[in-house]
């Protein structure tokens, strides 16, 4: 690829800070929202399921009107970037919101928690969705991709180590003590931490120009397109039933630790092998798929992960803390590629969209990657508090779990996300787009490009020179 393509350290880094936030927020809300809502609020996880399926009903429509407008976005900062600067500020205000404790009766709850979420999901959207979309407008090169996508997961696994020290270190190891007034301290400093990033990617990017001379795309054109494009759906899919695994293990990850393993005071200790792992894993995966295959290197990840988490759920309190150290650590050399690997294979499918059609829509197509994971986490986090229900888990602080409960926990630490992670390997064996076939894509819509500049010089009058009279 041309140099133009690589792009510097400090923009990388700079670029993928801003999923840290994003990150953070949504794993404190994947991993603490359910015990805050069952524990300290004191509602039964079915409710707490009712709430999490009406607030993000709204992202169904939410996600892809969003994506469009940035599609059509046109501005002296670009397409995207606006979204960043304007929205920084309500995006950090409206996850406050989710932790406040009002004294309602179980009515009232739901439905403040229910709008509480469909306002953060809201405005978390009109940020999050267009810096996702800056991804393939930054490089259009294969590997760069790649590294760009690493940097950017290696803040949203930063992200998420943060969403399990910074409440423990505010509220405690041990959720059943917690108080409405820590856990609302907690909240206004990640506020805080999730919207500053933002900023920083806003005045530390640029766009680049030709994608704004591009012509306005409509709606349904852009979505019809969307459903089109094979590399997409596939790519989508992978991503779907990895981030189902993700929101599936992060919101039951306290429930195993506090009942199963029993180690409360050792959380803050296994949240960070897990996630300084797939850390140091980033590079590693970077160089399988650089010297292999995206989507090989995705079915070595994720299998590799779903057989670390059915052994994990075989622990007990007895069980030496070296040995449940050793599997957190390699569980998390299988999240590494989990974060990486879908990510970096969604920005392949646009060049084939632009290849196949003449048109890219960027917003779109990431829009509906948001919406997936959107769907993922409406279905994937309400199942597993329903089966929670249905196995007998006992709502409140200071309760002893029956066995049935012991071995529901279990059930959604273990067969589940092996089963969706299975799911997702599927996806990847029929995913059509290698790297030969992006590259040789690329190069043919790089000399398009070229003829039509050449085109439009050749039809450009000389300065000077006025037009023929008609």
């Amino acid at each position: 690829m041309e140099n133009t393509e690589k792009l510097p350290l400090w923009r990388k880094l700079v670029y993928g800070s801003g999923d840290l936030g994003f990150s953070m927020n949504n794993s404190i809300i994947t991993a603490f929202f359910s015990v805050f809502m069952v524990t300290v609020v004191g509602m039964p996880p079915g409710l707490v399921a009712i709430i999490f399926i009406v607030g993000r009903s709204w992202d169904f429509i939410n996600d892809p009107i969003i994506g469009h407008l940035s599609d059509r976005t046109r501005t002296r900062w670009g397409r995207r970037r606006p979204f960043l600067l304007f929205g920084a500020i309500p995006f950090g205000l409206s996850f406050i919101l989710l932790w406040l404790g009002p004294n309602f009766n179980q009515t009232g709850l739901i439905i403040y928690y229910s709008l509480a979420y469909i306002v953060y999901e809201a405005l978390a959207t009109t940020v999050y969705m267009p810096y996702f979309a800056l991804t393939p407008e930054l490089t259009e090169d294969y590997d760069e991709r790649t590294k760009l996508t690493s940097f950017r997961m290696m803040f949203n696994i930063i992200g998420s180590l943060t969403a399990y020290i910074l409440p423990l270190l505010i509220i405690g190891n041990d959720w059943t003590q917690a108080t409405k007034q820590g856990v609302l301290i907690m909240a206004i400093v990640a506020a805080g931490i999730a919207a500053t990033p933002l900023f920083a990617v806003f005045f530390g990017t640029r766009e680049k120009k030709e994608y704004q001379q591009e012509k306005l795309p409509k709606f349904f054109p852009s979505l019809k397109a969307a459903f089109k494009n094979r590399p997409f759906v596939f790519g989508a899919m992978m991503y779907l039933f990895t981030w189902m695994t993700i929101i599936v293990v992060e919101s039951n990850l306290q429930f195993f630790i506090i009942h199963v393993l029993k180690r409360q005071s050792q959380s803050m200790i296994i949240m960070v092998s897990i996630f300084v792992t797939a850390i140091f894993a980033l590079p590693i995966w970077n160089w399988v798929s650089k010297h292999w295959n995206k989507r090989y290197a995705y079915i070595g990840g994720v299998a590799f992960w779903a057989v670390v988490m059915m052994v994990l759920i075989f622990m007990t309190p007895q069980t030496p803390f070296w040995l449940i150290l050793i599997l957190c650590i390699m569980a998390g050399i299988g999240v590494s590629a989990a974060q990486v690997l879908p990510w970096s294979i969604i920005p392949d499918a646009i060049e084939w969209e632009e290849w196949k059609t003449g048109e890219r829509h960027e917003g779109m197509l990431y829009s509906l990657i948001t919406l997936m994971g959107k769907v993922g986490m409406a279905i994937a986090q309400p199942v597993g508090l329903l089966i929670l229900q249905f196995t007998g888990f006992v709502e409140g602080q200071g309760v002893v779990q029956p066995p049935s409960a012991l071995t529901g926990v279990r059930l959604v630490m273990g067969p589940l996300p092996a089963l969706l992670l299975t799911s997702g390997i599927i996806m990847a064996f029929l995913y059509p787009l290698s790297r030969n076939e992006h590259h040789r894509i690329v190069e043919e819509l790089r000399q398009r490009r070229i003829e039509r500049k050449l085109k439009r010089a050749e039809n450009k009058p000389l300065p000077g020179v006025s037009e023929p009279a008609q």
